[in-house]
This record gives structure tokens, sequence and C-alpha cells, in this order.
């Protein structure tokens, strides 16, 4: 049997291809969200060599889970005209090579998150990683109607993994970084799967309006978005956050529910994307806040 090397594996005159396999738009906002996580935990700066190994690890981590992703949704991927570009139906990169890619990355990061940072953050990223590249694309994609609700609590590991990786341990507060993405989770992707509904139908993925309408997907946006609502409050309740991150965060909730009211009356055929948009600058908006409240206090310290 022929020996693949590495050259093989990654074409180097291609690497467009082997780049788009990462989802570097995902992969930047998951990073984003996990170095607020690292810079949360951290009373002051954080070290630098956590800092670096921490968000390296974990943006390679999320990359190979996006290429394993392409590799499992491939014929998928080539009947829907959201994906069909990607490197693997257009024949750029082939299953090979891309899952010696994915598992290159995956090696990669858990030899520096175990090895730069700690175990335990080593071991919570490998279960992320398997829990989206696996569980979730393998089996829940394809099994329920709920897939983007259980399968979240892989997409929102991230700000927890930053916290972990500086404190060495699970705190409460992690927890509700967890939760907010979460609960974030199922009416961001909705809105997107209201806009690709009959996509998915034609590929026989049961996402939440092929299987119970329109109205119903809608009404379930506008109650999680709700939900959002009070979840995001709990930093400000539970004393981790003060009245900067509370006023911001008040208002970037009432940009997010005017959306899902607006969608729940299916006013315009175009709000679907437009709420699938918002909620990107939705949860960037957030974590800014979270960040900038953390370190107000030193700032008022010093201008003092």
């Amino acid at each position: 049997m022929q020996t693949i090397g590495i050259q093989q594996i990654l074409n180097i005159a291609d690497w467009r291809s082997y780049w788009a396999l990462c989802k570097p738009g995902v992969v930047a906002l998951i990073v984003f969200t996990a170095i607020v996580g690292i810079f949360l935990a951290s009373p002051g700066l954080p070290p630098l060599g956590i800092f670096v190994s921490a968000t390296l690890g974990i943006a390679l981590a999320a990359a190979s889970a996006a290429a394993i992703n392409h590799v499992v949704d491939q014929k998928v991927d080539a009947q829907m005209d959201r994906t069909e570009q990607r490197p693997l139906p257009q024949g750029k990169v082939s299953r090979t090579q891309a899952l010696g890619f994915a598992l290159l990355l995956g090696v990669s990061a858990m030899l520096i998150l175990s090895l730069g940072v700690n175990g335990l953050t080593a071991v919570l990223t490998l279960l992320s990683l398997i829990g989206y590249a696996v569980i979730y694309t393998l089996y829940l994609k394809r099994a329920t109607p709920q897939n983007i609700v259980i399968g979240g609590a892989a997409g929102a590991a991230p700000p927890l993994l930053g916290w972990v990786a500086v404190t060495g341990r699970v705190d409460p507060e992690a927890l509700l970084l967890f939760l907010i993405i979460f609960t974030w989770t199922p009416p961001h992707f909705w809105a997107l799967a209201i806009h690709r509904m009959e996509e998915y139908r034609q590929v026989d993925i049961p996402m939440l309006p092929v299987t119970h309408g329109l109205a119903y997907t809608r009404l379930q946006i506008l109650l999680y978005t709700v939900l959002l609502f009070v979840v995001t409050l709990l930093p400000y309740g539970y004393g981790m956050s003060g009245t900067l991150y509370l006023a911001g965060t008040l208002v970037l909730n009432l940009g997010f529910l005017i959306y899902a009211v607006l969608l729940y009356r299916n006013v315009h055929i175009s709000l679907p994307m437009r709420t699938f948009g918002y909620s990107i600058i939705y949860l960037m908006g957030l974590f800014a806040l979270l960040l900038l409240d953390h370190y107000v206090p030193a700032l008022q310290q010093w201008l003092a």
C-alpha cells in the first residue's frame, strides 16, 4: 500500500481549499468567544504562554471538526446551493486528503493544549470536537429536528474552554458563558434553516422547518429569543458583570427580540437571513461587552 505523506495530504499549491475546509468564518467566532473566556478568567492580563497556546489549540481543534464535517457532508453539500462550491464537492480536495488534514489539525491541537495549557482543557476540547464532528454531524443532524439544540452543546463550549485554560477548573461563570451560546444557537440557526428549508428538504435532513413547518419554527425562534434575553441577564445578576454589560445587553436583546417578533409575524421574505445576520453581530457584541465590562474597574483605577 502506498504511503501518503504530509506533502500529499497538504497540497500547498491549493492552500485555499484547505483554508476553506477550516470554515474560517465560523472558527473566527469560536476563537473570539474563547479569547473572551480567557480574559474573563484572568483578574488582570492572562499569562501570554497560556493565551497563545489555548487560542491556537482551540482554533486548530475547531478547524479539525470543520474539516471532518466537510467529509461527512460531502454528498449533501453537493446538492445544496449554499455548499456546492465547497472544496470536496468541487473535487479540489479528496476525502483522504481532507481526513488527513483534519487528523493533523486535531492531533496538533491536543498536543498544544496538553503540553501548553492543561489536561482538563485538552479533554474538554476533544469532547467538544467529537460532539460536533461525530455526534452532531454523523448522527443528530439526520436523526431529529432537535439536532441543533442538542448538538449546540459542542458549539457553546469555546468560552468555557478559554476559562478552563486559565483556571484549570469549570466555574459557575464559565457555565454561564456556555449557557449563553447554548441558548443563542437555536434561534440563530433556525433562522438560516427557514431560508434554506427547501434545500434541507431535498437532501432529507430533518431541520425544524422541514418537519414542523414555518409557523412552528418561527414561534420557537421567538420563544428561544425571550429565553436568551433572560439568560444573558444572569452574568449581571450573578455579579460577574456590571452596568456597562447590562445596558449594552438590554439594547442588543431588544434588537434581537424585534427581529424575532417580525419574523414570527412573517413581515418580509428577507427577514430570516436578516435575523441570522443580526444574531452573529449580537453574539459578538455581547461578548465584547463582557470583555469591556471586565476591565472597567481597572480602567477607572488607572484614570483616577
